[in-house]
């Protein structure tokens, strides 16, 4: 017997002595009703509309930027130009793809030597 269930001990009652729960027992609970407040929707609803970062789309930007870089770079070391004006033409398109994209080289953060944020 566990916790007051069961028999003393299943000697002699035909039965190994195996304590089941009743499942048919339906307990009654009392149907509670939980309204949201107006507040509460309002902060719901905010969380579903969140705004995307913007600093995760500036850094999408400048891949992209770096990307377009990088294939005419080596387009151009294809074709047989000098190292010298490769960097200078890839820096001015790069330049030029910055603005155009609305992308500034220079972040609200300080940045060390290796361009690593402070």
């Amino acid at each position: 017997m566990y916790n007051g269930i069961g028999l003393q001990t299943p000697r002699g009652s035909g039965t190994n002595g195996f304590v089941q729960r009743n499942l048919a027992f339906v307990k009654s609970k009392k149907d509670r009703v939980d309204y949201k407040t107006e507040e509460e929707l309002n902060k719901l609803d905010q969380g579903l509309n969140k705004q995307p970062n913007r600093e995760i789309l500036d850094h999408e930007r400048k891949r992209k930027v770096e990307l377009k870089c990088m294939e005419m770079q080596e387009l151009m070391e294809e074709q047989g130009y000098s190292e010298k004006e490769v960097t200078n033409k890839v820096n001015m398109f790069r330049k030029m793809l910055m603005a155009k994209e609305g992308v500034s080289e220079s972040s609200a953060v300080d940045k060390d030597e290796h361009g690593r944020p402070m």
